[in-house]
């Protein structure tokens, strides 16, 4: 059995490349624990978006999304992992997932097998601007100012959405934001998880992030039987042990493969949908390569990331399935950093990851054991060491310092990275030409600032249409 077990580590240190990135079979195992536990709140939450309120009767099945939304993720982090050796992970994403429920179905008033043909079109899209070599002829016209400015703009917003998540920062009465309330139990609770894991990581502990998560969870569910409804309700964990598993569901697979939106919409209302999906789509992914890559040194100093065509093919067909899955476009999530953060460092992170996902088919309704509070200190860490390449950016020169400041701020702030990347190239654009100096810009680079500028002026041109 020991000889079986040594051939296995052999076998997948050869594959994964250990030992020219640097790690173990434990530490990537670890960290693909890491990166579910920080992701699987998406298990409930693109159910919630797609499937439940106002959409309990025009969205899919609850529990067919829930059961789709981990078949899809696990599929996908698998097949990232094997094809690019990269620990990236991927699931449906968030706001393009509010963008098919609010605007495609309540809207527009689409079917929503119609508007997840929306989502299969606009990956279909995607994948060949991926063939055809465009996508990452773009990632090579994007400046290096900005390629920095996309990593730390990446950790401003991980780290916004962990102090956002545990409730310690909110929206105020008659302010954008404010603190929370340090007297209730949830922001308690995530204080103490995170000073319990920057402790962890001060002492120099392994698998100090994933520690932190399963102890702040601990004393969740404790106490949850030791002070009752009110304290756990607010700690995040009532309701977390449920008394039966919902049975898989798999009948929203392949409901995706319906192009009624060109009849029900419009010609010029889907191009101009698919066109803006798409776009988001785009630069969400490409910030977060390059954020996540930059923080594990993949990126190289003309901050290139190797064979990104890769995953940028991975991530485009995982659009694509995504749709046809009927749990809006998947796409790489900026919690693989908390992996990263771990010491993951291959594809095996991302497998790892992808095994969870497809076992929560079964043990779905256990995962909301882990509440918000456990994974808030993990992402509010990876937010802070994600921001370390602001001290390579130059702002005492406008042209490059004030572009690179738009798009860190206005990505945490709108609360998309698409956003704050149309603001950088948009104003880098514009002051490159006005200071003369026209032809440092990529030509590539032009028509990315006029496709943003279309993005940004959407609103009204429906409006007009």
């Amino acid at each position: 059995m020991a000889r079986s077990n040594s051939w296995l580590d052999a076998g997948l240190a050869g594959y994964f490349r250990f030992a020219e990135r640097g790690t173990n079979l434990r530490t990537e195992i670890l960290a693909g624990v890491t990166t579910f536990f920080v992701m699987a709140y998406i298990i409930f939450v693109n159910p919630s978006i797609l499937s439940s309120g106002p959409l309990a009767e025009a969205g899919p099945p609850f529990n067919a999304t829930l059961t789709a939304t981990c078949l899809v993720s696990a599929l996908m982090c698998i097949a990232m992992g094997l094809f690019t050796n990269y620990p990236f992970a991927l699931a449906p994403g968030l706001g393009l997932n509010a963008v098919v429920a609010f605007q495609l179905i309540l809207t527009m008033g689409l079917p929503w097998q119609a508007a997840m043909g929306v989502i299969v079109l606009e990956g279909v899209l995607i994948t060949a601007l991926v063939l055809t070599g465009f996508r990452q002829a773009v990632m090579h016209a994007i400046p290096l100012s900005q390629k920095r400015a996309i990593s730390v703009g990446i950790g401003l917003f991980i780290l916004f959405i962990g102090l956002n998540n545990a409730g310690i920062v909110q929206r105020g009465a008659g302010t954008p934001m404010a603190l929370g309330n340090f007297t209730t139990f949830s922001i308690l609770l995530t204080v103490v998880g995170l000073f319990l894991t920057l402790i962890l990581m001060a002492r120099k502990v392994k698998a100090a992030l994933l520690i932190g998560i399963l102890a702040t969870t601990v004393i969740g569910v404790v106490s949850h039987y030791a002070f009752g409804a009110d304290a756990s309700a607010q700690a995040g964990v009532q309701g977390a042990f449920p008394t039966e598993l919902a049975s898989p569901s798999f009948e929203t697979i392949g409901q995706g493969l319906n192009f009624d939106v060109f009849k029900l919409a419009g010609v010029l209302s889907a191009v101009l949908v698919i066109f803006s999906l798409m776009l988001s789509d785009f630069f969400d992914t490409m910030g977060t390569i390059i954020g996540v890559g930059e923080q594990a040194g993949f990126v190289k100093a003309d901050g290139d990331l190797p064979n990104s065509n890769r995953v940028l093919m991975v991530d485009s067909v995982a659009a694509v399935a995504g749709g046809v899955f009927g749990t809006s476009s998947v796409t790489t999530y900026i919690e693989s950093a908390a992996g990263v953060g771990e010491g993951g460092r291959t594809g095996l992170t991302a497998v790892v990851t992808g095994i969870l996902f497809l076992l929560s088919i079964l043990i779905a309704p256990f995962a909301g054991v882990v509440p918000s509070e456990a994974t808030a200190p993990a992402l509010i860490i990876v937010g802070f060491l994600m921001c370390g390449g602001i001290r390579e950016i130059d702002f005492g020169e406008l042209e490059e310092g004030f572009p690179a400041l738009l798009t860190m701020t206005i990505m945490p702030f709108s609360y998309s990275i698409t956003n704050g990347i149309g603001a950088g190239f948009i104003s880098y654009v514009v002051l490159k030409l006005a200071l003369g100096k026209a032809k440092q810009v990529h030509p590539l680079l032009w028509f990315v600032a006029v496709a943003f500028l279309v993005y940004f002026l959407l609103p009204l041109i429906e409006a007009k249409i």
